[in-house]
């Protein structure tokens, strides 16, 4: 199954989600001022997975959609409705073989994903810009257009060969993870058993590789040992580009308060996801029901007719046997947690959105409002809330990009 399918299925539970009336009056509460601050901020998510979604047949980017009918959470009327400028826009590959021919087909994905986060930018030029530094970003914003950087969640595509990690900085990434669900030839991930226990001898080239072009180093999905070597080694701070307090949900995919710190005391940054907030395993009722609904279409080949009528399909089980669903309450009870931990110059937002995020009553990224107006009720400065939005993000790909043009300029023969 599919990343794009994954998320969609997921989405589809919202039909079945139900909060009562007055909780949901309390989280949309956000005030003018508070809404003036959030316009104010610039504002970015360090996880947008919605290339999943470019491919798909008679879906727009420039549309509104809605995350119950199609199970899409991000497009440019809903950044706008949300006060979203920009923010990471993901190359995902999901971890296959380590051949030869594995590395190849993961190559060849990835590079079309990339070509088409690109083509998507080209062809709105006019409310979209690539992005490839700190101020670029500013600059696009200031323009009123939304900022696209590229990410790679997992670096799988690489293969052995580390050239390639100049071209997919050419293509604009700049940031990677190593890893994904599964250990990789660069490293262990944080869902599977140890065989590297950190990095591995290439893992460790690919390190070194990004410090020295200038790309953000993720460690979302890796393991405890890949976070601990990361901050060790690398020769600039960090990112956890959507990755959540253990302390709140113990999954493996969290980080305890000990890493936090760590990540925070290089000057790193950790974003806080919309998932792995609680346990929400399905009863074996809803587990029979979804085997007897069948297999999905092809989301990259099926209609979008065929498409929503599974999901129509899909949102009726979830009415019968509704899934566990996890809410705003315990999305903020990560993100205040970790803020308590490491302070706001160290923390950001990557709630992967299109990726599997949202959550009851922050369900797409028209919701992202209420994360201000709750920052502000807990007492968080205007200047605390614009550096969680997007200062400390910035401040470290800045940081990054910097430490590899001096790196560049000591290489460079004089004369």
């Amino acid at each position: 199954m599919s990343r794009l399918l994954t998320a969609l299925l997921g989405s589809a539970a919202l039909l079945a989600a139900a909060v009562p009336l007055a909780s949901r009056a309390a989280e949309a509460a956000v005030s003018k001022a508070d809404r003036a601050l959030h316009e104010k901020a610039l504002t970015l998510d360090t996880h947008l997975d919605t290339p999943e979604h470019f491919a798909r047949q008679g879906w727009s980017m420039v549309e509104r959609h809605e995350v119950r009918a199609d199970g899409t959470q991000v497009d440019l009327p809903r950044m706008d409705a949300g006060g979203l400028d920009g923010g990471f826009f993901v190359i995902y590959t999901a971890q296959g073989a380590l051949t030869a021919e594995g590395y190849r087909q993961a190559r060849d994905f990835a590079l079309e994903r990339a070509t088409q986060i690109r083509e998507m930018v080209a062809a709105h030029g006019d409310k979209f810009e690539l992005a490839y530094t700190a101020d670029d970003a500013e600059r696009i914003n200031k323009a009123g257009k939304k900022f696209v950087f590229q990410s790679m969640e997992n670096s799988w595509p690489m293969g052995e060969d580390l050239t390639l990690m100049d071209t997919f900085y050419k293509t604009g990434v700049r940031m990677a993870g190593p890893v994904h669900f599964k250990n990789n030839q660069f490293a262990d991930s944080s869902t599977d058993k140890p065989i590297w226990h950190g990095f591995s001898p290439l893992g460790l080239r690919w390190l070194a590789e990004a410090n020295r072009l200038g790309i953000l180093i993720d460690v979302s999905h890796a393991s405890d040992d890949v976070v601990d070597q990361a901050v060790q080694l690398s020769k600039v701070p960090i990112i956890a580009s959507h990755s959540g307090a253990k302390a709140i949900y113990d999954h493996p995919r969290n980080l305890d308060d000990g890493r936090l710190k760590k990540i925070a005391d290089a000057g790193g940054v950790i974003c806080i996801n919309s998932v792995y907030l609680k346990n929400t395993a399905a009863s074996p009722e809803r587990l029979a029901a979804l085997k007897a609904l069948g297999t999905a279409p092809d989301s990259e080949t099926a209609t979008e007719a065929e498409m929503v009528a599974y999901l129509k399909k899909r949102a009726e089980v979830d009415a019968k046997f509704p899934p566990v669903r996890a809410s705003f309450e315990d999305f903020m009870a990560s993100l205040t947690h970790t803020l308590k931990v490491v302070g706001p110059e160290h923390v950001g937002i990557g709630a992967d959105w299109d990726g599997g995020g949202g959550v009851i009553g922050f369900e797409d990224v028209a919701d992202l409002p209420k994360v201000t107006a709750r920052l502000k009720a807990a007492g968080y400065t205007d200047a605390d809330v614009a550096a969680i939005w997007g200062g400390n993000v910035l401040r470290i790909v800045r940081q990054a990009q910097d430490y590899a043009a001096k790196e560049a300029a000591k290489a460079k023969p004089i004369g």
